[in-house]
């Protein structure tokens, strides 16, 4: 219990630090050092990412670093797709889900590895183009939902280069966005248990929620004064390590049961009963 703890205070320091990056640790400490089945996993990861966000983006928010035009057109957009993402999940076995989180995995910690852009880019007014914006907004939604990730590794990005925002601002704003679409994909995945005839560890997920709240808030309160390209390379290194254990832990499982059939989701349920 003590590893998913240091785990849970990673997420939110790395929350508060970055304003993305700490939500893909979320489910393989859920699947692997708790034992959780996948789907409550990335379930109660995006109730503990939402929360985590949610404070710490109330923080950003409050020191005005906060660009509340761009939660609006990439924000609400990707409250829609990952909606749409939980509801893929139901339709697809549990290991489909996570190998597609180490895929995920990977390509964050290479694009936290690039160096950031130069203040340069940054132009004086918000997002240039409101349906990029969304179209960003419906995509990385729809990953959000599919795996239980944050996105903030893709949202920050995407507000520098294509909104124009500087580096805080976009952490700012990707946090609030961030709280919306997990949110939105975890009630979706209420829904998608329910079906399944699963539930929610409570006690586990309002114990992260709580460690990882306070990560957060430690994490904002030293930003400002860490070295963020360092911070960047170290989480991107811990990363690919988490993506390749993750890759090796599920292929494992699956090789040591070659005639176990997945677990059936609400759309062979819904098969098996029309036959």
């Amino acid at each position: 219990m003590l590893l998913a703890l240091l785990a849970a205070l990673g997420i939110g320091v790395s929350l508060g630090l970055m304003g993305s990056g700490g939500s893909i640790l979320t489910v393989p400490a859920l699947v692997y050092v708790i034992g959780q089945d996948e789907k409550i996993a990335i379930a109660g990861s995006l109730g503990i990412v939402g929360i985590i966000a949610g404070v710490a983006g109330a923080r950003a928010a409050w020191h005005g670093q906060v660009h509340w035009r761009s939660v609006t057109w990439f924000g609400l957009p990707g409250m829609l797709g990952t909606f749409g993402g939980a509801w893929l999940g139901g339709f697809v076995a549990g290991y489909v889900q996570l190998l597609t989180l180490v895929l995920v995995t990977l390509l964050a910690s290479l694009l936290m590895l690039r160096p950031e852009p130069p203040p340069a880019v940054h132009a004086p007014a918000g997002p240039r183009t409101p349906w990029r914006s969304g179209l960003d907004g419906i995509t990385f939604g729809t990953l959000t939902g599919f795996v239980g990730v944050g996105g903030g590794f893709l949202i920050v990005p995407a507000l520098v280069l294509r909104g124009g925002l500087s580096m805080q601002r976009a952490i700012g704003s990707s946090l609030v966005i961030i709280t919306l679409q997990s949110g939105t994909g975890f009630v979706k995945y209420h829904h998608v248990l329910q079906d399944l005839h699963q539930r929610l560890d409570w006690p586990v997920l309002g114990t992260f929620a709580a460690v990882g709240v306070l990560g957060s808030l430690a994490g904002g309160s030293f930003g400002k004064r860490l070295p963020q390209h360092r911070l960047r390379r170290v989480f991107a290194t811990i990363l690919l390590l988490v993506a390749t254990a993750m890759a090796v832990a599920t292929t494992a499982r699956l090789l040591r049961a070659p005639g176990h059939s997945p677990a059936p989701t609400p759309a062979m349920a819904g098969h098996a009963q029309e036959r």
